[in-house]
């Protein structure tokens, strides 16, 4: 129950202090000394404005323009929500929400942590290996203390680091995170902010980067109260699957979401950021919100890396609007035709075979211009990859979109048509190649457990997410002839929690032992270690892949045989001669390599000079 507590009675006085441009920072802050808060509202919609802290309502003082303020002498962990013209909003700019997204928000001090690791200086492009993990299903517990405690695992993979799927509060329990509705408070069942920070500065302390997914091109269906406070955030000029567009010409939705970047990066350290559907973020203002992020995150100083995830194939991304990597579909959509031979939905604009994988390799993506006619879809595109080195281009063979995509989740190695051999083939191109491979949490031993799409809204909403997936995946049959797991049940959420007794047997440990034997080659090796495009080259004899790196420090050559039967090495027409040395050979990692006279089905070898 609320109460209006009268001037005589009120255990709390505001304080008067001087404030600083009122539209730099919404919400609640600590003030200098944390025994003072500072509750700042902007909206259009209200002309009387109350703080309830703690079950007490304050007035808040008009400032004129839509602002509303006011000092209370508290400090951090007090629940406070706003109230305007008498109903109770929660906080779009809360740092912590321990109730969810439609409770009240905890005033957070951002300097409770005591960071340990302050000399880490970030990580550098070329030396990222992303592993791809999701907090919730990462581990049995689901916490960011449970994932710290898995680092050192990661540290000996070979991994360089960490892509955390988004953590940006969502409604209900469970979900993937791109249904982000509070962009500031980190999702709470994961643990709390200062857990959060312990994962992070663990991560440096060994030597491991951290990178987040961030969605700033939609808000969630449920949870997002912008719109209470003014609906001038959002706009009617766009619009995507989601809903109504982002007005990032507005100054206060710029600033949420440039202000969003700066926080992760500067107050949680994370060492870069992944940004969702960047082609849905439409904007029509003279300075790109693209290229303000890009601005604004590399003026931070150190090392901080933005990445695109984007279908087009748009050169400029890095070029003109200065972000440093594209996750690349093209490669991921040729491997998976090439091996299962899938021509629905977007793979249709996929042919596969080792010709068509050497073609991608070259160009660093498909597409450059010719024309796509797939799902509905007509219209060029992409441009030239010429001006773009081999880091810029993020690889995979699998990832969360492309396994939980699928009616049932599974992963690439399930697929009937692929073989284990096959996979490690795959997995061998993925790491000698010098773009930046990115792996999908359990990949490196060919995990069992899917990873479904899994979500938590109630009542009605919950039904239209269900039933809206099976029709945003109609043109793929599984979704008709296969029990598609209910996104909304609590065993659909379960089944994707890894099951890390897998690892050390049978195939499993021999997958595994492989990705650490690839994982040391690529840093160690003089020649792979090299990330230049200059030195790359690609073709195909026959069925058979072949991939050649030779720049001053040597040459390596790979062989994927990507056909159904075995192939003589002998036999293959090659533009060069064949390296007589086995650096590698996909399927024996556990002894010094053999020399090799044939390669069988889906298998791959890495040759090289002496």
């Amino acid at each position: 129950m609320t109460t209006l507590i009268p001037a005589q009675a009120a255990p709390l006085k505001p304080l008067t202090v001087p404030h600083d441009a009122p539209e730099t920072r919404l919400g609640a802050h600590l003030l200098p000394g944390g025994e003072a808060t500072r509750f700042r509202v902007w909206t259009t919609t209200a002309t009387q404005v109350q703080a309830r802290v703690d079950g007490h309502l304050y007035p808040m003082t008009d400032l004129g323009n839509g602002f509303f303020e006011t000092v209370l002498p508290i400090g951090a962990g007090a629940r406070y929500l706003f109230v305007l013209d008498g109903r109770e909003l929660p906080d779009p700019y809360a740092r912590f929400l321990p109730d969810g997204v439609h409770g009240e928000a905890e005033v957070d001090h951002p300097d409770t942590y005591q960071w340990q690791n302050t000399d880490w200086k970030g990580i550098a492009l070329n030396e990222c290996v992303f592993y791809e993990l999701h907090v919730g299903t990462f581990t049995p517990e689901g916490t960011y203390r449970a994932a710290q405690d898995r680092l050192p695992y990661l540290k000996e993979l070979g991994i360089t680091a960490v892509q955390m799927m988004p953590l940006a509060a969502y409604d209900g329990e469970r979900g993937w995170g791109y249904d982000g509705a509070a962009m500031y408070a980190p999702h709470a069942p994961y643990g709390r902010p200062e857990e959060l920070m312990a994962f992070i500065d663990a991560a440096h302390g060994l030597g491991l980067g951290v990178f987040l997914d961030v969605v700033y091109n939609h808000f969630g269906p449920a949870g997002n109260y912008l719109p209470s406070y003014s609906p001038s955030y959002f706009t009617e000029r766009f619009s995507s699957a989601w809903g109504m567009g982002l007005d990032y010409a507005e100054a206060h939705m710029r600033r949420y979401v440039t202000g969003n970047a700066l926080m992760w990066l500067d107050e949680y350290r994370f060492d870069g950021l992944r940004l969702d559907a960047t082609a849905a973020m439409q904007d029509d203002s003279p300075l790109h919100i693209l290229q303000e992020l890009a601005q604004e995150v590399h003026a931070l100083g150190g090392t901080h890396l933005l990445l695109a995830e984007d279908h087009r194939n748009e050169p400029a991304l890095v070029l003109e609007d200065g972000l440093d990597g594209i996750w690349v579909d093209d490669f991921h959509h040729e491997v998976r035709v090439t091996l299962t031979g899938e021509q629905e939905g977007y793979y249709g604009g996929f042919q596969g075979s080792a010709a068509e994988l050497a073609q991608v390799i070259k160009r660093g993506w498909k597409y450059e211009g010719q024309f796509w006619d797939v799902t509905g879809e007509e219209h060029a595109r992409g441009k030239s990859s010429d001006g773009l080195e081999a880091p810029s281009f993020v690889y995979c063979i699998q990832n969360h979109d492309q396994i939980g995509n699928r009616a049932v989740g599974d992963r690439l190695h399930q697929h009937a048509k692929v073989s284990l051999q096959q996979f490690r083939g795959a997995s061998t191109l993925l790491l000698t190649l010098p773009m930046t491979p990115l792996l999908f949490q359990g990949q490196e031993w060919a995990a069992e457990t899917p990873f479904p799409f899994f979500s938590d809204h109630s009542g009605e909403l919950g039904h239209l997410v269900t039933e809206g997936r099976k029709k945003e995946f109609a043109y793929f049959s599984d979704f008709e002839h296969l029990e598609v797991p209910d996104p909304q049940a609590r065993s659909t959420f379960e089944s994707a929690k890894l099951d890390w007794t897998e690892k050390g047997g049978g195939e499993h440990a021999r997958t595994l032992n492989l990705y650490k034997t690839l994982l040391k080659l690529r840093r160690d090796d003089p020649v792979l270690q090299d990330r230049s495009r200059q030195y790359l080259s690609a073709g195909s004899g026959g069925e058979v892949l072949w991939v050649r790196q030779k720049n001053p420090a040597g040459e390596r050559l790979l062989l994927w045989n990507v056909g159904k039967t075995a192939v003589k090495l002998g036999g293959l027409r090659l533009p060069h001669p064949l390296p007589t040395r086995v650096v590698l050979h996909s399927e024996q990692t556990d002894g010094p390599p053999t020399t090799l006279t044939s390669l069988p089905a889906g298998e791959a070898v890495v040759l090289g000079d002496v």
